[in-house]
């Protein structure tokens, strides 16, 4: 029996070791269209993409991050970073968002809210808040790996925004926000006890910080310790107009004293809260946030730390009011040496056998969506009927889509529409999704394949899809493109029948965000209720260049 069980530890070893060697010898990815590494020095933000309520945490020379993901499948996206400035997408923790049924169907907004990363006794620990079904944790001993099966710490309604604590002593603790529409109260932080191995509340907890007089909708908390205080920092005054807060004391359970440590000031930088304090093997410490863009998001941003007084000072303080101001530029972290340029991957040709990292989908993946098969260059989306009664694509799960990846962009892909027995009824193209959206698609009718522009506005609230712009087409296949420019995602579509004259179609459309998420751009395939079920899009390849 033992011998057994070394050999299945040496073997998980070597599977981990070997699955580490794999994802460090793959080729790293640079966006054209934004980099923060500008040498010395970086610029903010260091990931423009809506990688929302960002968390992170050092262990030893690698560092790791993670973000809210809602509905979107795969959730909670797993960065690695070696300088803090250069973050690369290496996993998803959660395959599928739970309860596995329930997110089977989009439930825009809803799913994993603000998650916490923690590194304790040799594992990776990450809890979230599901507003709808309570606080889950999630665990691994290699991030780059499979995570283990979720667990349910806290059922309730309305629990959010959750952090794990490990006292020096071993005692465990939960400190977590509160959702107001599902609690009937918000702005308020509560602590709870729980076991050692952090899967379970001990206890129905204790509020230990109102925010209602002075900071309303204080949530997303952070829990640290530092110098015999205990520290707890928690964003409050609304996601695009706040500021962050830390609150510490020398007793977990309070009182605590507060202390606003970063505001918009006179920056640019609106909003600038929630996130993370980390330090670097140096010495130097410092605090990711994020900043809401609209339709570009919530994109992360670094700044510079120190501590004054027991206080941390965060950003720089420009007009000496005690309160830090975020930076756009600065010198990079002192990390020991420099690391190569590295960013979140946009751009997939579909040569490989799997679908490059970057995508979700709007639901969990149904395997019957898709299919990538080894040797085949290009990605085939089946054309899905569209569920009954739908006016729109918000209900529609099996929309493939990534991250707006900067404030300009254009986004390009060929298709070609197969649609079997079907003399009408599918669709499939390129897509700008959020509360209004619209697409370019290649359509089939009686005489042929027909070039459309659609768009459906106020999408959340059953806003009827219509048909912009029509042209027919010599075949069934096109090139197709989106334009997206400053100020906040203003969109061009265009296409082509020979890959190189590209024709605009429709008016600017101006991209909406999602429900607690930036837009999207991506892929679709579906059919008509009324046509007979069959029929494919082949789509060779989705790129993200310079307009």
């Amino acid at each position: 029996m033992k011998t057994k069980n070394i050999l299945n530890i040496l073997s998980i070893t070597v599977f981990s070791i070997a699955s580490n060697y794999l994802n460090a010898q793959e080729k790293n990815y640079v966006s054209e269209v934004w980099t923060s590494d500008q040498g010395k020095n970086f610029r903010n933000p260091v990931l423009y993409a809506d990688y929302s309520d960002p968390d992170a945490i050092r262990v030893g020379d690698d560092y790791y991050m993670t973000a809210s993901s809602f509905n979107e499948a795969p959730g909670l996206p797993i960065l690695h970073s070696k300088d803090m400035v250069n973050w690369k997408l290496v996993n998803y923790a959660l395959p599928d968002v739970l309860p596995s049924e329930h997110f089977s169907t989009p439930k825009r907004g809803d799913g994993v809210w603000a998650p916490s990363i923690r590194f304790h006794k040799g594992e990776f620990y990450i809890y979230w808040g599901d507003p709808d079904f309570g606080i889950y944790m999630i665990k691994t001993k290699d991030p780059l790996g499979v995570w283990e099966k979720p667990v349910l710490v806290m059922e309730g309604k309305g629990l959010i925004d959750s952090c794990p604590f490990w006292d020096e002593d071993g005692q465990a603790y939960l400190v977590h926000g509160w959702a107001g529409s599902r609690a009937g109260v918000k702005s308020i932080l509560s602590l709870n006890k729980m076991n050692p191995e952090g899967t379970k509340v001990l206890d129905k907890g204790i509020h230990v910080f109102d925010g209602h007089d002075a900071h309303p909708t204080v949530e997303g908390p952070k829990m640290y310790k530092r110098n015999g205080y205990y520290y707890i920092f928690a964003p409050a005054g609304g996601v695009a107009t706040g500021w962050q807060l830390v609150l510490r004391s020398k007793n977990i359970y309070g009182p605590y004293e507060e202390k606003v440590v970063l505001e918009q000031g006179s920056t640019k930088i609106n909003g600038p809260h929630q996130g993370a304090w980390v330090d670097t093997p140096s010495g130097e410490d410092w605090f990711y946030h994020f900043q809401d863009v609209d339709a570009g998001g919530r994109i992360v941003h670094l700044q510079p730390m120190k501590w004054e007084k027991d206080w941390p000072v965060i950003g720089i303080d420009n007009n000496k009011n005690g309160i830090g101001e975020p930076v756009l530029t600065y010198k990079k972290p002192n990390v020991g040496q420099s690391y190569p340029i590295v960013t979140p991957p946009e751009t997939d040709e579909f040569d490989g056998e799997k679908l490059g990292i970057q995508w979700q989908w709007s639901a969990n993946e149904n395997i019957v969506w898709s299919s990538k098969l080894p040797g085949q260059k290009f990605l085939r989306l089946f054309s899905m009927k569209v569920p009954e009664g739908e006016k729109n694509l918000w209900n529609v799960p099996n929309l493939l889509t990534q991250k707006f990846p900067a404030p300009n962009f254009a986004a390009s892909t060929k298709v070609k529409l197969t649609p079997e027995d079907a003399k009408e009824g599918k669709t499939a193209g390129l897509l700008v999704m959020g509360l209004d959206h619209e697409s370019i698609v290649i359509t089939n009718k009686p005489d042929g394949s027909y070039l459309q522009l659609k768009r459906a506005e106020k999408a959340d609230k059953g806003g009827e899809e219509k048909v912009l712009f029509e042209t027919k087409l010599k075949g069934n296949e096109a090139y197709l493109k989106v334009n997206v420019n400053e100020p906040k995602g203003l969109c061009q579509f265009s296409y082509s029948e020979n890959g190189k004259n590209f024709t605009k179609v429709g008016d600017v459309f101006q991209a909406k965000p999602g429900k607690w998420i930036g837009a999207k751009v991506g892929l679709y395939s579906v059919s008509t209720t009324k046509a007979p079920r069959g029929g494919y899009a082949d789509f060779d390849w989705f790129r993200i260049t310079k307009n």
